[in-house]
């Protein structure tokens, strides 16, 4: 048992009344309050201090940031309607654009850094894509137009035409503006206009994605217009479309053909096989079909003595929707008298890879055909390219022997549906000889065509509008350009006999009535004009999307088309201005 003599003394201290401790206790007590003491009168100095400083003003952009895109919109719409009660015109007719973004950039870049062109000026206008204020004297804005980039900074000493403070209190990321000073250069290199006037064109009621851009892919489809403004990349990619369909059109100009326009609805869908959009004219109380070839109609051109004839058109086929397929789409389709299926794959090497080297810069090209994430193939469109018999290449692949060249014999149907159910190879029903066919072509044949190919002399039965084959029995003078496993170009001699037109055709018929309803129907139009005689002719058409999406490097063809076909948004409320007071 310890000595009681040896437990320390306690005493009470007058800063701790009512509380014995000890001397260590105590001062280790009284060290503590004293620091705590000194915190105290050192928050409260700053407090103090903090009070005494003037009030940072918090702008009503710094208000807006707390919206939600609903209330930011409204807000907008209010400014608006108040600038309009006050006699203002928010949205200005017209205002005068002496430079292009592009042009300023080409003219000025070379300035030297910290310099301004002295005596010039420029007026350009473009959509404020961020906004950054130093102070309340100086702001700076990105402004782009045509895709490309300036920017804009405004200082209050320059402002010799306009109200500084209230239009840059009032512009917003996203407004439409128009900008006139001094080009130059600020002291870090960055071109820039230096405005003496400042004018908002059209406000942006909307508030706009942040700056990492719009990623959605949905949203993204659906509302195109966005995607172009916070994408710049995107624009890219429609004026490479834009040289596909320049380049074929000066390539057929060059060599004297003729562009027309043919008719979008039909009373009989012809000139391919495939099922189509069916309409109503009113006033003739007919049923029309959108068209889904000008096959038919530019061949009569070819009768009527137009030699050389085209047209780059939509089509419109009610089928389904893929990656590599929408129900309207582009192509271009040409018929040259005097021309046969030989003459076309020459002119289609030539026409293709020139159009690649013109684009791209070399034959060869990277593409993405897993997408973005996956590392791409390389396509090379040096001519010439690849050609597959398509009977031969079939038993050459399947180490098979087809019954006979005659492919509309039942004997070569019952040995199709056998060689179809050991190959396991999976379609639906109904099992024609053609489907049958075009089934194994895409698993055995198209499969090895990454660089361009063709696939020729495809049978009668999958043909009935190309001409029989001059060497080869039961075979047509008709090719498919494939590249990257994809149908790129279709082609053939043109099949100029009306009474041999006239039996093909009613083999479409019984295949209609077999169920197939891509097969065609008869066009009598288009069989009597070949009884006044169709000269020795070649035919051929090009996917235009399909090209687009190869040259692009998108494996998406919503990507290659502005507005592509959506399924409708299910469950989603509804917005834009009818739900906005106003």
């Amino acid at each position: 048992m310890a000595d009681a003599a040896d437990e320390p003394t306690l005493k009470e201290f007058p800063e701790f009344p009512g509380e014995p401790m000890s001397k260590s206790e105590y001062k280790k007590r009284l060290k503590q309050r004293q620091n705590e003491e000194k915190k105290a009168a050192k928050d409260a100095a700053k407090a103090e201090a903090e009070a005494a400083k003037p009030k940072k003003e918090k702008s009503e952009e710094d208000d807006e940031a707390d919206l939600d895109p609903t209330q930011y919109t409204q807000n907008r719409i209010n400014k608006v309607l108040s600038a309009k009660a006050k006699g203002e015109s928010p949205y200005p007719h017209k205002y005068h654009v002496d430079t292009r973004v592009g042009e300023f950039i080409e003219k000025y870049s070379g300035l030297a850094d910290g310099t301004t062109s002295e005596g010039e000026s420029a007026s350009v206008a473009g959509r404020i894509m961020s906004k950054r204020a130093s102070g309340k004297k100086l702001y700076f804005y990105d402004l782009i137009a045509d895709g490309k980039k300036i920017q804009v900074t405004a200082d209050e000493g320059a402002a010799s035409g306009y109200d500084f403070q209230k239009i840059h209190s009032a512009t917003r990321r996203g407004d439409i503006v128009g900008v006139k000073g001094t080009p130059g250069k600020t002291k870090r290199g960055e071109l820039s206009l230096f405005p003496s006037n400042f004018e908002i064109l059209t406000p942006c009621l909307k508030m706009l994605p942040g700056f990492s851009g719009l990623k959605d892919v949905e949203t993204r489809f659906r509302m195109r217009f966005l995607d172009l403004m916070m994408n710049n990349e995107v624009r890219d990619t429609f004026y490479i479309r834009s040289n596909i369909i320049r380049y074929v059109r000066k390539y057929l100009d060059d060599r004297d053909f003729l562009e027309v326009e043919t008719p979008m609805m039909n009373m009989i869908a012809g000139g391919a096989t495939a099922r189509p959009f069916i309409t109503h004219h009113n006033d003739l109380n007919m049923t029309l079909y959108m068209r889904i070839a000008p096959e038919l109609y530019l061949k009569q051109l070819v009768v009527g003595g137009i030699e050389r004839v085209y047209e780059i058109g939509r089509q419109f086929r009610n089928e389904g929707i893929d990656m590599t397929h929408n129900p309207e789409f582009t192509t271009c389709e040409f018929y040259q008298a005097y021309a046969d299926y030989d003459d076309l794959m020459q002119m289609t090497e030539e026409m293709i890879s020139g159009m690649v080297y013109a684009i791209k810069g070399s034959y060869k090209i990277q593409y993405h055909a897993k997408g973005p994430d996956e590392d791409p193939i390389e396509i090379d469109f040096t001519p010439p390219f690849r050609r597959i018999s398509m009977v031969s290449g079939l038993e050459e692949a399947l180490n098979i022997k087809f019954p006979s060249t005659d492919f509309s014999t039942q004997e070569n149907e019952d040995f199709l549906k056998e060689l179809i159910k050991k190959l396991g190879v999976e379609m639906s029903p109904p099992y024609t000889t053609a489907r049958m066919l075009d089934e194994l072509v895409g698993e055995y044949l198209e499969s090895q065509l990454v660089n361009p190919g063709f696939i020729c002399d495809h049978p009668q039965i999958m043909s009935p509008l190309a001409k029989y084959h001059r060497n080869i029995p039961g075979m047509t003078e008709r090719f498919e350009l494939f590249v990257n496993t994809k149908e790129l170009c279709n082609a053939y001699t043109e099949l100029n006999d009306p009474i041999d037109q006239r039996e093909r055709f009613d083999e479409q018929a019984k295949a209609k009535s077999s169920g197939d309803d891509e097969a065609m129907l008869i066009d009598e139009v288009f069989v009597q004009s070949l009884e006044y005689g169709l000269p020795p002719t070649g035919g051929w058409g090009l996917g235009v999307d399909r090209l687009t999406m190869l040259l692009a490097d998108k494996n998406n063809i919503k990507e290659v088309l502005l507005f592509p076909a959506m399924k409708p948004e299910e469950n989603v409320p509804a917005d834009g201005m009818k739900n906005l007071s106003v």
